[in-house]
């Protein structure tokens, strides 16, 4: 297996190894990662089932394909957005007094990109790049909410069986959307609650959230409010940075 993705990786390598050619024959392949063309045809055809490598129809030949494209400008939005909310997230955190935190949508579930910990000695801890599925939590929420609603009720059918429960937070995320932010008590950990606020990029798409973590017996009414004004103004200023 390993050795199979190494290949592979050799393959990808060298269809862009040269600036000034795309397209490249199997057999040239073949010749240049020192395999048969058989075994370089199956790593190909592995390879053009997950779109990172395509044909040519006019000429056969092979190059590398959108996959790649997909994953860069996945990449690049991860680091802009961490670029654009990071001084954002500081000095909502020395305001606030609590720990912030940049989540990061993936298909069914989200994690965590970055995190400023609260400047107290009491504090909400959650770890970078820890995954939640997609139904936990104010940030998730407020993701799901401002999606194609047909896209979240296909992610929420995947995560939770009970048709009822389903239903119930499929009902609420229009108001969470109206609303502009979402609260979770207790969710993910006993004794802490969340506010977010989604952040949403160009082209009106969702692609993350912000959320302030709490420690749940620190709350008055008047806090909460505080906090929600807080992150929803926060949110909608990275919002702008990155062209939403």
């Amino acid at each position: 297996m390993v050795q199979s993705i190494d290949r592979a990786i050799q393959i990808v390598h060298l269809l862009i190894s040269e600036e000034n050619r795309s397209d490249w024959p199997i057999s040239d392949i073949a010749v240049q990662v020192g395999l048969p063309i058989s075994t370089t045809h199956r790593l190909i055809s592995t390879l053009m089932k997950h779109d990172l490598v395509v044909q040519v129809p006019e000429t056969k030949q092979y190059k590398v394909g959108p996959k790649w494209m997909e994953i860069g400008l996945r990449q690049l939005e991860q680091m802009d957005m961490r670029t654009a909310a990071r001084p954002v997230m500081e000095r909502l955190a020395n305001e606030v007094k609590e720990s912030v935190y940049l989540s990061l949508p993936n298909k069914y579930d989200a994690f965590i990109i970055d995190r400023v910990d609260s400047p107290g000695t009491v504090r909400v801890i959650d770890n970078l790049g820890e995954r939640i599925p997609m139904h936990i939590g104010a940030p998730n929420k407020s993701m799901l909410a401002n999606m194609d609603p047909k896209v979240a009720e296909a992610i929420l059918v995947r995560l939770i069986d009970e048709k009822e429960k389903r239903l119930e937070l499929l009902h609420k995320l229009p108001e969470i959307r109206k609303a502009g932010y979402c609260i979770s008590y207790g969710e993910k950990t006993e004794g802490t609650a969340s506010v977010a606020s989604p952040i949403i990029g160009f082209g009106r798409k969702v692609v993350g959230a912000l959320s302030i973590g709490i420690i749940s017996y620190q709350i008055s009414e008047d806090r909460l409010s505080y906090l929600v004004e807080q992150t929803i103004r926060n949110a909608a200023e990275i919002s702008k940075k990155l062209g939403g």
